[in-house]
């Protein structure tokens, strides 16, 4: 993944998030906060999918690798993050650099995969529930599933070792609070045009085609939905859609406005924003959208809860 080239430089320097310590012991204790909810939040989410048997279908299937893959995704970023925060020096080494590089785009592009996934799941239960227990078995979604973990992986290598591959002999400090492309490009002593138009176009094509997947599917979707006669319905579909859609409006916006925009225009406080949001705070909303506005979700919630309760009694 990682190849061998003329770096002199062992390790990075990150400049984090603050510049001040009591901003950085704030920040330490709100983003603590949020990492925990979204372990707990997620992981009980594959939990409550895996116990209901009701909410063994596809839509949850997809939603608990969902919820995997947040768990990592964060998992990536926020633990080096808090460490940071504390700490004076914010070095990482050269391997571990690329190492969180790696698992960070493998993770981003699954995600993406994974909505684009969801949203045609979506669109053959609306507009095709006649034809869905045999276009969507079991077996098609694993393979579904495991072609969105395959993508990801061999995507970050390829963009991984194009950007491990370039020299870094000059200052060794990332503008940035982790490891990722568009701060190294600028840390780079060469030309580093080939090398961003690659990643840009590896990040356009998985982005674009998740997209096009995504509107695509919310077209027909939406076409059904306001041709159904039962108004019970169409405000089922309309909810669980309006989910899906807002975690999805949600991640692209914050990714596309950090990687398909110039690289003359970016700016480091607003990207460091943008970063924040779709490394630390969407993987913890993803779940609370997911269950704030399904029934199914709430009365799987409140069925093991209330099982619980009677054990413990009896």
């Amino acid at each position: 993944m990682i190849r061998k080239n003329d770096t002199l430089l062992t390790e990075f320097i990150l400049s984090g998030l603050a510049d001040t310590l009591e901003l950085q012991i704030i920040l330490f204790v709100l983003f603590l906060v949020v990492y925990i909810f979204t372990v707990l939040g997620n992981l009980g989410m594959i939990m409550l999918i895996r116990i209901d048997s009701r909410l063994h279908t596809p839509m949850y299937f997809f939603l608990a690798n969902l919820s995997f893959v947040d768990v990592c995704y964060s998992s990536t970023i926020t633990p080096k993050m808090l460490v940071d925060l504390l700490s004076e020096k914010k070095s990482i080494s050269f391997a571990g650099c690329f190492l969180q590089m790696y698992f960070f785009i493998a993770l981003a592009t699954t995600e993406c995969i994974l909505f684009g996934l969801m949203a045609y799941d979506r669109y053959v239960a609306i507009c095709n529930p006649l034809l869905y227990s045999l276009a969507m078995p079991r077996a098609v979604c694993l393979k579904m599933a495991t072609g969105a973990f395959s993508a990801g992986l061999l995507n970050s290598m390829v963009n991984t070792s194009y950007v491990s591959s370039l020299p870094f002999c000059g200052p060794n400090i990332i503008h940035h609070f982790f490891c990722d492309s568009p701060p190294l490009f600028k840390l780079s002593c060469s030309d580093t045009r080939l090398n961003e138009s690659i990643f840009s176009t590896f990040a356009g094509v998985n982005m674009v085609g998740s997209l096009l997947v995504i509107l695509t599917s919310y077209s027909y979707i939406l076409f059904s939905i306001f041709r159904m006669h039962s108004g019970e319905g169409r405000h089922k579909a309309l909810s669980t859609c309006a989910s899906h859609l807002t975690a999805i409006t949600l991640f692209f916006a914050t990714s596309i406005y950090t990687y398909l925009r110039p690289s003359s225009s970016y700016a480091l406080n607003r990207d460091k924003v943008a970063s924040v949001f779709y490394t630390v705070v969407i993987p913890m909303l993803n779940p609370l959208i997911y269950s704030l506005r399904n029934k199914e979700v709430k009365a799987a919630f409140w069925n093991v809860i209330t099982r619980k309760r009677i054990s413990s009694f009896l």
